[in-house]
Parts: structure tokens; C-alpha cells; sequence
């Protein structure tokens, strides 16, 4: 099944098939509510989306700041948005999806199985010359999606703990924050021990398209990532993740979530924390032995002679 949709196949998706569904989650930390934006433009029928109060259940220190909403919240949200079984179902944002493809893996892992993220965002929309609405849409019939998770691989923090020693745990937030040179939200700085600095932002070309399958999967190799070993991401708290497994999708590789991710690693003190560029602490090294004296020398024999 494609997971990603351009602005013109979506307008002709859309011309062609009255089911497919738009799902608007635009947000971010800095801007969590995003139905302002919304309101000022969208296109044409997409529902507005709530990833903290729709996509996420409220923070806890074990579940991380965005922990997966119970199935049956989920499915109340779905039917709000108008998602009947068996409709596509195309999300998007205006950052590059990296809200969106929370939306995207959430359902997936719910069981939708025809879900995509529109490439370049809201922004290649606009580009593309594609009509756009204002206001508010009018609210669509209550869907009857039947929802269940465990459709999409997952760990958890014991799992992410033991997986570097047999696979790939890549970290998703900007590479300062893995360094732990920065922490702006999360109780502790610094990484898992044996993740691997992968910061989203690098799947994305200068126009905030998906690189191409065959760039990313020369990318994620360089990062160690192997067809014949386990891969998993873990980001801040789980949402940015998720566009680390879409793009790795896009490359034609399955990866599963870590969905608490430095949140929830960070707050509970028994996880061991590595900071700095590589993804495990340097070994330490054993004290210099102390100097070893020299020999004395043996006394000069007493000759008697006059000095």
C-alpha cells in the first residue's frame, strides 16, 4: 500500500472517490493548537485533527507526554472525523508531516489499512496552484470504523534497552538534543545507550518532499540499518518517531515505534543515560599505573685514595 500521496494525485483521489478523507493535524510544540491555521485554510472537506486531545491520552512519567489514546477514544475521534471502514484516508500538516505521520502510524497500528501522508504538506498544496477553503467544514456523519491496535510493531523500554545489541534503535530528535547538549521539554539530557543519531529532518529534500526510496535507503544504511536485523525509533515523546518509520517505510523497511521514547526513558531514574556523538559512552579506562622508581645505584667501593 503507497504511504505517500502527492498534491496532484490527492486532488484526483478526491474528484474520483467521494470516501477518501482528509485529516488536517497541523501542530507543534511551539504551536500545539493548530485549528487557527486550519481556519484560515485547508483543503476543501478535511477535518480538522487534535493530535494532543485526539491522537494522544494525557502525559504520564511511564507512558512519556504523548502516549497512545485508549482504542475506544480513538475510535470516538475517527467517527467525529467521518472515517467509515475501508475509506482511504490521506493526513497532512504544514511541517514537513512530521505531525501528520503520527495520524499516519496511529491508524495503521489501529488497523486502516489504506492511509497516506500527503508529500510536501499543506505547503506543495498551495504550490500546486490547488483550491483552498477557509472557515469551518461542516461536521461529516459519524463514521463506523472498527479500530484495534497491534497492527504495527512496537517496544517498549526494556525492548529498546536490549534491541542496539541486536539491531538498529534510532534516535529522531535534532542531534543536540541527542548529544544532550540541549533538553528543552524532557527531564534529563542525553540518549539511550547504543541509539543511533537519526534526526528526521534529514528525510525531507529542500522543498520538504520525501527524499526518493532509493536516497533514504542509502541513508538509513549508513546508519546501520540492515534488512536482516530489527529496527526501531524512538523520538521526544513518540510523534516525531513516527515519521522516522513512514520514511523508512517509503525506503521498504519495517520499523517498529517506541511510543513513551525519551519522555518516559528520561523520567524514570534506574535508565542508564549516554550523552555526547557516539551512541554509546567510551569505555573506561583503568587509572595509569603509578611510576615505577628508578633502581639505586650500588655505593662506590671505599678506596682510601685522596679525593
Amino acid at each position: 500500500m503507497p504511504v505517500l500521496v502527492s498534491p496532484d494525485e490527492l486532488a484526483a483521489l478526491l474528484a474520483a472517490d467521494p470516501r477518501v478523507r482528509v485529516l488536517d493535524v497541523r501542530w507543534s510544540l511551539a504551536a500545539p493548537d493548530g485549528l487557527p491555521a486550519h481556519r484560515a485554510g485547508h483543503i476543501p472537506g478535511a477535518v480538522h485533527v487534535d493530535l494532543e486531545r485526539e491522537l494522544s491520552a494525557p502525559a504520564t512519567p511511564g507512558g512519556g507526554r504523548h502516549p497512545l489514546p485508549p482504542i475506544a477514544d480513538l475510535r470516538r475521534a475517527a467517527s467525529r472525523w467521518g472515517v467509515d471502514d475501508g475509506d482511504p484516508v490521506v493526513v497532512h500538516d504544514d511541517s514537513g508531516g512530521l505531525a501528520a505521520a503520527r495520524a499516519w502510524w496511529l491508524l495503521r497500528h489501529a488497523g486502516v489499512a489504506d492511509v497516506r501522508v500527503l508529500d510536501g504538506a499543506f505547503a506543495a498544496w498551495r504550490a500546486a496552484g490547488l483550491p483552498v477553503a477557509t472557515g469551518d467544514e461542516p461536521a461529516p456523519p459519524p463514521g463506523n470504523v472498527r479500530l484495534s491496535y497491534g497492527h504495527l510493531p512496537v517496544i517498549d523500554a526494556d525492548e529498546a534497552a536490549a534491541l542496539p545489541d541486536r539491531g538498529t534503535l534510532l534516535d529522531a530528535r535534532a542531534a543536540a538534543r541527542y548529544r544532550g547538549d540541549e533538553e528543552p521539554v524532557d527531564p534529563r539530557a542525553g540518549h539511550i545507550p547504543g541509539a543511533v543519531s537519526a534526526p528526521a529532518t534529514d528525510h525531507l529534500d529542500p522543498a520538504g518532499r520525501f527524499r526518493s526510496p532509493a536516497e533514504l535507503r542509502v541513508h538509513y544504511a549508513a546508519l546501520g540499518v540492515r534488512a536482516d536485523r530489527p529496527t526501531a525509533v524512538y523520538c521526544g515523546s513518540g510523534v516525531t518517531a513516527a515519521h522516522s518509520v513512514l520514511a523508512l517505510a517509503v525506503a521498504g523497511v519495517d520499523a517498529a515505534l517506541f511510543p513513551g521514547s525519551w519522555s518516559a526513558w528520561s523520567a524514570d531514574p534506574a535508565r542508564p543515560v549516554a550523552t555526547g556523538a557516539s551512541p554509546r559512552p567510551p569505555a573506561p579506562t583503568a587509572p595509569p599505573a603509578p611510576p615505577v622508581p628508578p633502581a639505586s645505584s650500588p655505593a662506590a667501593p671505599t678506596t682510601g685514595a685522596p679525593a
